[in-house]
């Protein structure tokens, strides 16, 4: 049986902010903070919806779409940069009233994590940064290409398949392939430049020594996104950061090594996710649905 509640919309922070939610405030999940999941850069909250039917086995979760993605507010010359998207999930979390919160972020979504972070928002327990971009000033470039994703937003906007996203993402399975370009077409191209050429010119390192929350950062083993040298300065920087290793994986971590994203997490959250947390799954819950 599916963890899925319901989607909805709550007017946050001056825009329309669309989201899933997964688990409900069971007895059980009521006494553990609830789980804000924030994705990344060209993926709509519905694609990280695998994920969300895991979570919500052990938390209340929420899985947004960013704005310009989704359904969420996407108009051109709406304000896409970090600080807009970082007071959203603040908003976000304000608007539902949480009065105990986590964030799960991943890419871009984690440096959205951080960013809200370093405010010391009321109600934050904890983060988790799954392979955040560490570019930025003076840094070396983020290695994802810009027309890898405004080609296939393009494509996607024409009208496009499963066997139309293969060339960008040939080793997702075919369901995999098809949910993305149903939905691509949803992230709005100013969107995606803005917060593509912010990869370059935001520095997340500088607000990681006003985090005070523990931090886990998920290090994929393929991608070369987080190079050995990246997790000693974050650690420098922020010294509650707990280094979690997904070694199977490249970027789109749960897609290319689920098993292994899930256990990545260990106790850090407070309960276990996936198999590990299966003994704890509410007896109504099934198992979570593939993506």
């Amino acid at each position: 049986m599916s963890t899925f509640i319901a989607g909805g919309n709550v007017h946050a922070n001056g825009i329309r902010q669309h989201y899933l939610r997964y688990g409900g405030a069971t007895e059980a999940r009521a006494s553990r903070p609830t789980v804000i999941l924030v994705p990344g850069i060209t993926s709509p909250a519905i694609t990280w919806g695998f994920v969300g039917e895991v979570f919500g086995e052990q938390f209340d979760t929420y899985v947004l779409d960013v704005r310009g993605r989704g359904l969420s507010s996407a108009e051109d010359g709406l304000d896409y940069s970090l600080d807009a998207q970082a007071a959203d999930v603040l908003a976000f979390a304000q608007a539902l009233k949480l009065d105990r919160w986590m964030i799960v972020g991943h890419s871009m979504g984690g440096r959205i994590a951080v960013r809200a972070g370093r405010t010391a928002p009321a109600g934050l327990e904890r983060m988790v940064l799954i392979d955040p971009p560490v570019s930025g000033p003076g840094r070396r470039a983020y290695p994802a290409k810009l027309p890898w994703y405004i080609d296939s937003i393009r494509l996607a906007m024409q009208g496009t398949d499963a066997e139309g996203m293969l060339a960008f993402c040939p080793t997702w399975t075919e369901e995999q392939r098809a949910l993305r370009a149903e939905w691509l077409h949803t992230c709005n191209e100013s969107a995606i430049l803005t917060s593509f050429e912010a990869f370059a010119t935001d520095d997340i390192h500088a607000d990681l020594p006003k985090l005070t929350v523990p931090v886990m950062l998920m290090v994929a083993g393929r991608g070369d996104v987080i190079r050995p040298e990246d997790i000693q300065e974050i650690t420098s920087l922020h010294a509650d950061t707990e280094v979690a290793h997904v070694p199977n994986a490249g970027h789109m971590i749960p897609w290319d090594d689920e098993a292994g994203f899930y256990a990545a997490f260990g106790s850090f959250l407070g309960a276990p996710l996936g198999k590990a947390g299966a003994a704890n799954d509410d007896p109504a819950m099934g198992t979570p649905a593939t993506p």
